[in-house]
């Protein structure tokens, strides 16, 4: 019966959205992605029989790559919500497409050998079709964030339904499995953070300058800002250093480059795009490109990371900590919470003490990973079904 009531609700739900959709596929940001999933425009289905994979962001994508290397080329199907992942998960396999929305399933789904979706994509219909197609249903590095928790309770009789047809959960840490537990989980264990099991490695050498090197990671929208008014600080002390800005999304490239602009005429800075020159010769640089992140990292000495200073949930500070950066976080980084608690050195400060923490830089730790993930068990539970 709820499988009825909700295929049905998810139709309606389909059809009432369809004409804002269409407006919406116009914008830039939703160009690919709104016309595959709602409409199915070049989204052919994936081909049967292979292990799928269902990720959301760029960085779930890229944290699965530790699975997606086990297995055989021919057998890895992929997909995405978004753009960026999207872009991140056609690197795997030619078998990559956008998921597409729930009712649409019923037409697109194709029997599979197994799916593994990353993290807190509970979709009841892709479990409930994937699993009566014949896939085994596994969630992994699954994770309950204290902020989402609550509401996940409050509408727990819809988790139950779902985690029926979840067959495996693999948690990030104990107190995520008790709370998937009480949501209806079964079969729960915890493996730690995928993340955490291999870090991405550097793309391509980069030559660091001789000046301090501060780098403004994953930045959202309001801490660009933030950032800027405290290197402006920091620059009064410390005349030679240089920051590197790295907005989170891309498609804020430009208006973060126009921002960084009118802040450096102001304070006689110079600046300067990283697609442009792809060099650190200016006061300020703005990377308007995916996949250099990693690089940065490895010649910077202090990173300021984004996603924190506003609530968005923080972003994975072992990426820098690997390679001994002196990191800077605000407080809002619920959910990295775990990644967090598995690297010592990480300096967590209100938006409004930024400047001053930065000018105390001598008394900064460089970061340290404590502890590793074992994926092993969701491997073999793989290998069970090839």
């Amino acid at each position: 019966m709820f499988f009825f009531i909700y295929t049905l609700v998810s139709f309606v739900i389909y059809f009432i959205a369809f004409p804002f959709l269409l407006l919406f596929s116009f914008k830039a940001k939703y160009r690919e992605s709104i016309p595959a999933r709602f409409f199915l425009w070049n989204n052919m289905p994936l081909r049967p029989n292979g292990i799928w994979f269902h990720s959301c962001s760029f960085g779930e994508a890229k944290a699965i790559k530790p699975l997606v290397d086990v297995l055989p080329s021919d057998l890895l199907r992929m997909t995405t919500t978004t753009q960026t992942g999207f872009e991140a998960i056609t690197v795997y396999s030619e078998q990559s497409r956008y998921l597409p929305f729930e009712s649409l399933l019923f037409f697109w789904l194709k029997p599979q050998k197994m799916l593994l979706v990353m993290e807190a994509e509970f979709w009841y219909l892709l479990f409930a079709l994937a699993q009566k197609r014949g896939a085994k249903t596994l969630l992994i590095n699954a994770r309950m964030s204290d902020r989402s928790f609550p509401k996940y309770q409050r509408i727990g009789w819809l988790y139950r339904q779902i985690f029926k047809y979840i067959d495996e959960v693999y948690a990030q840490t104990q107190l995520d499995k008790e709370r998937l537990e009480l949501l209806g989980a079964k079969n729960v264990q915890v493996t730690g953070n995928i993340k955490l099991s291999q870090l991405p490695e550097v793309s391509k050498k980069l030559e660091k300058p001789e000046e301090l090197l501060l780098c403004g990671a994953s930045t959202h929208q309001g801490e660009e800002v933030l950032i800027l008014n405290a290197f402006a600080d920091f620059k009064r002390e410390e005349k030679k250093a240089k920051l590197i800005l790295v907005p989170r999304h891309p498609e804020r490239f430009d208006k973060v480059s126009q921002m960084v602009e009118a802040f450096a005429k102001a304070h006689t800075f110079t600046w300067q795009r990283y697609s442009e020159h792809g060099n650190f010769q200016s006061d300020i640089i703005v990377v308007d490109m995916l996949g250099e992140l990693v690089n940065i990292y490895a010649i910077s000495d202090i990173v300021i990371l984004g996603g924190a200073f506003e609530p968005i949930g923080g972003h994975n500070a072992a990426e820098a900590a690997q390679f001994g950066c002196k990191i800077i976080s605000g407080k809002h980084y619920f959910n990295q919470r775990d990644i967090f608690e598995a690297i010592e050195g990480i300096t967590v400060v209100e938006a409004s003490n930024l400047s001053r923490r930065l000018l105390q830089h001598g008394l900064l730790k460089p970061a340290q990973i404590k502890n590793r993930t074992d994926i092993s068990p969701i491997i073999k539970s793989i290998k069970d079904v090839l």
